[in-house]
Parts: C-alpha cells; sequence; structure tokens
C-alpha cells in the first residue's frame, strides 16, 4: 500500500489500471452459487505498481493518476447514427455482447434467480443512485418516480429490504419516504432499521442503530466547509456532507478543469493524512479511515436480521457504482448471494448478472413480487434442466 499520506487508493488504481478493457476471466460467472474468491478480472499487480509510480512521482504524479481514474469511472457512451456502422461502435457491440455472455439479464434468467431461493429466505438489498433513481446533474434532484417507489414498499412487504447507498442516510430517506426499509446511508456508516421489526425476519433479529464512524463527525464536517470554500472557483462542482463522508461531484465540471479540481481536494486532504479517499462514478469521495464499506454493511444487516451463518438465506444486491462491488465481492466470497450490477456498458465486476437501467431494476422487482404471490405449487413447476446447467441442486 501507498504511505499513510498518499491520498490515493487501491480503489481508483484498479480503475485506472483497468480502464477500457473487459475481463476475460475464464470461469463465467453463469453460475450460481458465485464461485468463491476474486473473480479474476482485476490484474493486481498492474495497480500496485501504479501506486508505487504515483507515491515516487510525488503530488504532480497523484494528480495526473486521480484525472485519469476520473476518466476512466466516466466512460463515454457510443452515439447512435453515424457511428452505428463504424468499426468502433462494432467493437463495442461485440464486446458488450461478450460482456452480457459472462453477465446475463437477470431479467431474462429469472425463473433461474426464484429457483434458486427455493427454502430460502430473500433478502433483498439496493443502491439508490442509478439503480431506484437516474443519475442527474444535480445530486438534490435524484428523485425516484412514484412508480419505483411503489414497487420498492411491495418488495418490502415481503423480504427484508435495505437501502444501501453513500448519501446521508437522511436524504435517502427523505427520497424514498418508506419508514419499513432498513437504511444504510454513507458507505454503512450510518445504518438504522424501521421502528416496527418487520414480520419475516427471524426470531433473534435486532433492532438496528449503527454508527461506527461517530467519532470522525467534526472531522468530516471541517473537511466538507474547507471543501466547499476551496472549490467554488470550479464552475459545475457540488460538495455534498453525506455525515460520515463528504462527496465531491464533478458531473456537470469541464473535463479539462478536472485537474484543476483535483488539486483543489487534494490541497483540502493534505491537512487531513489520515482520512481516505475513494472515487464513485464522476464523484470523489472523503471517508473516515476506518475498515467498513457497503459489504460491510450487507454482513451487519445479515447478522443483526438473525441471518448471521445461515444456509436458508438468499442476499440479492443491485447497485450500480463501484462502491457496491465491495458487496458484491461479499457475496462472491461467501458463495452465497446474487449480486446484479445496473450498466448498459460493459464492466469490470464481481456481481454475476445484470440490468440495463432503473427501469429494468423496477421491472425485476415487480416480477419479483408478482412471484412471491404465487402459490407453493405454482413456484414448484421450475424447469429442472435449467437448474443442473447452473449448477442449483
Amino acid at each position: 500500500m501507498a504511505k499513510r499520506n498518499v491520498m490515493v487508493t487501491e480503489e481508483m488504481a484498479i480503475t485506472a489500471a483497468a480502464a477500457g478493457k473487459v475481463a476475460n476471466s475464464s470461469s463465467s460467472h453463469f453460475s450460481f452459487p458465485p464461485p468463491r474468491g476474486n473473480s479474476g478480472s482485476v490484474n493486481f499487480s498492474n495497480f500496485k505498481k501504479l501506486l508505487t509510480q504515483l507515491e515516487i512521482n510525488g503530488s504532480s504524479g497523484r494528480i495526473h493518476g486521480w484525472v485519469d481514474s476520473m476518466k476512466a469511472s466516466s466512460p463515454t457512451h457510443i452515439k447512435s447514427g453515424s457511428l452505428l456502422a463504424s468499426p468502433v461502435a462494432a467493437s463495442h457491440d461485440e464486446e458488450y455482447e461478450n460482456w452480457m455472455k459472462q453477465h446475463p439479464s437477470a431479467l431474462k434468467i429469472f425463473d433461474e434467480i426464484t429457483a434458486a431461493s427455493n427454502g430460502k429466505q430473500i433478502v433483498m438489498f439496493l443502491d439508490y443512485d442509478g439503480t431506484l433513481s437516474p443519475i442527474v446533474d444535480d445530486p438534490d434532484l435524484a428523485f425516484m418516480s412514484e412508480n419505483m417507489r411503489s414497487a420498492v414498499r411491495e418488495v418490502a412487504r415481503r423480504f427484508p429490504t435495505a437501502i444501501v447507498s453513500g448519501r446521508c442516510r437522511d436524504k435517502v430517506y427523505s427520497f424514498v419516504q418508506l419508514a419499513e426499509l432498513y437504511y444504510a446511508g454513507s458507505h454503512g456508516m450510518d445504518i438504522k432499521g424501521p421502528a416496527k421489526q418487520p414480520k419475516h425476519t427471524k426470531a433473534k433479529a435486532k433492532a438496528v442503530l449503527f454508527q461506527p464512524a461517530s467519532e470522525f463527525l467534526p472531522t468530516i464536517d471541517s473537511v466538507y466547509k474547507a471543501l466547499v470554500t476551496k472549490t467554488e472557483s470550479t464552475h459545475g462542482a457540488k460538495v455534498e456532507n453525506n455525515k460520515f463522508c463528504v462527496s465531491v461531484h464533478f458531473r456537470c465540471v469541464d473535463e479539462k478543469k478536472w485537474g484543476a479540481l483535483a488539486e483543489q481536494v487534494r490541497s483540502v486532504l493534505k491537512d487531513y493524512p489520515e482520512l481516505r479517499l475513494t472515487q464513485g462514478r464522476k464523484v470523489l469521495e472523503i471517508r473516515p479511515p476506518i475498515k467498513w464499506d457497503k459489504g460491510k454493511a450487507l454482513e451487519f444487516l445479515l447478522e443483526s436480521l438473525g441471518f448471521a451463518d445461515c444456509n436458508d438465506v438468499l442476499p440479492i444486491y443491485i447497485g450500480d457504482d463501484r462502491t457496491d462491488e465491495d458487496a458484491f465481492k461479499v457475496l462472491r466470497d461467501r458463495g452465497q448471494g446474487i449480486g446484479i450490477l445496473v450498466s448498459k456498458l460493459p464492466k469490470e465486476t464481481s456481481a454475476s448478472f445484470s440490468l440495463g437501467e432503473p427501469a429494468e431494476v423496477m421491472n425485476f422487482l415487480r416480477r419479483l413480487v408478482d412471484w412471491k404471490r404465487l402459490s407453493h405449487k405454482e413456484r414448484g413447476h421450475h424447469p429442472h434442466e435449467r437448474l443442473g446447467r447452473l449448477g442449483i441442486k
């Protein structure tokens, strides 16, 4: 790892090292349960070399590394029209088709997914931005539709359901407005359960209120105020206080200004060497130096619900961002559960399946509700040959 005062994480280096590439894993993701351990899609020696190079090059090297990573996490969509028949577009289509073979649509293999839950309790974990709501230029306007809210409400009536987001927990709740859910804000550093315990939790389930980074609240608030002042000259930059972490959004910043913005962030963080810098979709995020992420939040919630070390539970996690990879990796390492990445582009991921956009997420949730409504007899009519193909017993 880089030295303590080098504010570039392995996560950022992974993206820079893997930019523009699609995993050529020898093992197919189209299996259930997912294989344990590393999926083999990331060249760890490459990103460790990149970290070393960034450290040797000093602050200038770090800024170049940040900008490269910012670009890598912001892929450009291939536009239709004149480019449609071009070699570049054709190559992109082939790449995406190959990626989809490794990460098939969760809608197309819906029967296999529900068959895997036979005799098990499904627990739903949902990211917010880009999963339940579309990505928008202004993060304060990332409202979910009433149809999506209705779908989530129906799911929560039938399965324990949690929203796991990098946003402040109170902000996510103001968007979702469903009291029956579990909310894990600030990447899981602020977790709270519903006042009334859902009927589908186990008897040993316990009330949830967990804030492992409370001691860092004054520091995070100080960093937030400093970043607001430092970045006010960068048009389009928006600094968001997510209580236990700070987000610097650059979705509306001209790409030519990304280097200047990265330097502004670095100039603030040099006074807080203990803090971590990570990156999501067009956002830089400053977090407390604790080993906690969405994957840890998933494990904590499963334990709180009474499903720790249980074989009769099927966690399903749906997310679109690089920060959701921590949860996907937990499911893969456990060899238990389903990770679904929301993306229209091929990406390095530990998720097993995919959905294209929030509209498909809503469709998946509705189908899950409809499936649950079916009688046990109807649910028993899954094609055995499909289950055998997927390795489901």
